[in-house]
């Protein structure tokens, strides 16, 4: 593809595939008792359910490369089209006016796992994942936690062992997002037990459909099972899909947590809404249950607003950064913090509004439906780093102050 379009040929060219693809949205005004009801989070669906939703996504991915709008600033050589920051913003203008795609099944491999191939991966391994991935051909999911370690990444127990040009890895890992439609994996393993906790560790890519691999799901209080537990025995992996140098994955993992963590919390929540929902269908809410006068409950959905708005501005900082061709750093934790926190400021705004009706089924429109984000709100807060990890890393490398004494000191 050409990397030589103008900024008016490349607009011109975004709003003719996006006629041709998505519906143009329509500001509607929102009237209670219209519409679906359901406001979830970590959904409950059946295997066929899910299924299908891949399948759509994958589609509308492979629609959009094929157009030249899948990895607009990518690199040529990878499957990028190699245009700059200004065609990327362009896109997100003109599709902002769209209902576009589901994205959701490739948001660990294009906003995490991806950056890290490209970033700490041999030539080899990117010209064999980096199109996939970008095109929709392949998912990818990430292996980080184990039952022991928790948020400690440092302290995971998953080995490998060297076998010549491979690696054996044998271990478990917990809470894996999407490994049950995932094709290939991050993961993060022990090389050397004797060197300390954050050396030792050797990042690689490994086939999830590999024979030693086992997947089973995990679910949760909101009747979906988006998370996996992942048993591993003896999965064999070539060494160029190692990542980075023997004993160095921490580096590695770095540069995954960061994007992990702007990932997740700029999809948390943006503008004028909730972390999770539609403000104004809270405002709704309020007035149809009566609580629109109460000082209290006003005083709660300003402080809602007032934080998801400062919470956006951050996620667009954030996002410029990245666009300009720069590493996330440690900042990128407070968008992580913030999207969980304003999940959490949602959920007790919804127990004041709706009381009883939240959790017992009444029938009513608009009640019960909520019960799934507040019930699904306790994965956020451990997601991508729990939220004690977040306000470490901010105290310690943001601010600057001093470190937690560990046990032996």
């Amino acid at each position: 593809m050409s990397a030589t379009i103008g900024l008016d040929d490349f607009r011109r060219a975004a709003r003719a595939f996006l006629d041709e693809h998505c519906e143009r949205k329509v500001e509607e005004t929102f009237v209670w008792g219209k519409g679906s009801d359901r406001v979830g989070m970590f959904e409950e669906r059946t295997p066929d359910e899910e299924r299908r939703k891949v399948e759509a996504a994958k589609t509308w991915r492979q629609q959009l490369f094929d157009a030249g709008f899948g990895w607009i600033t990518g690199p040529v050589e990878y499957g990028g089209r190699g245009l700059g920051v200004q065609h990327q913003r362009a896109w997100l203008e003109e599709a902002a006016g769209y209902r576009t795609g589901d994205e959701t099944p490739f948001t660990i491999g294009l906003g995490m796992v991806a950056p890290t191939i490209l970033a700490h991966a041999i030539e080899e391994v990117r010209h064999r994942y980096l199109r996939a991935l970008w095109r929709g051909e392949t998912i990818s999911c990430q292996l980080f936690s184990e039952p022991v370690a928790g948020s400690d990444l440092a302290g995971i127990q998953t080995r490998a062992e060297r076998d010549g040009d491979e690696w054996t890895l044998t271990g478990q890992k917990v809470w894996t997002s999407g490994a049950q439609f995932s094709d290939i994996g991050e993961i993060i393993t022990r090389t050397s037990p004797d060197k300390p906790k954050h050396k030792g560790l050797t990042m690689f890519l490994i086939d999830m459909h590999a024979p030693g691999v086992e997947i089973r799901p995990l679910r949760q209080m909101t009747g979906g099972a988006s998370f996996n537990e992942v048993f591993l025995e003896e999965v064999r992996v070539p060494d160029s899909h190692r990542l980075g140098d023997v004993d160095e994955g921490w580096s590695v993992a770095l540069t995954t947590l960061m994007n992990e963590r702007m990932s997740i919390g700029t999809g948390m929540g943006s503008g004028g809404g909730t972390a999770m929902g539609s403000f104004t269908r809270l405002v709704a809410m309020a007035k149809r249950f009566g609580t629109d006068a109460d000082p209290v409950v006003r005083q709660k959905l300003a402080d809602l607003y007032v934080h998801t708005s400062a919470s956006r501005w951050n996620n667009l900082r954030g996002l410029a950064k990245i666009k300009a061709g720069q590493t996330p750093g440690p900042e990128m934790s407070i968008a992580k913090l913030a999207g969980t926190m304003n999940g959490l400021r949602t959920s007790a705004l919804l127990s004041d509004l709706l009381g009883a009706k939240l959790v017992a089924d009444s029938g009513e429109w608009g009640t019960y439906a909520w019960s799934e984000l507040v019930l699904g709100m306790p994965g956020a807060r451990i997601a991508g780093g729990t939220d004690e990890v977040m306000r470490n890393i901010l105290g310690e490398r943001v601010l600057g102050l001093p470190k937690d004494p560990s046990h032996p000191r």
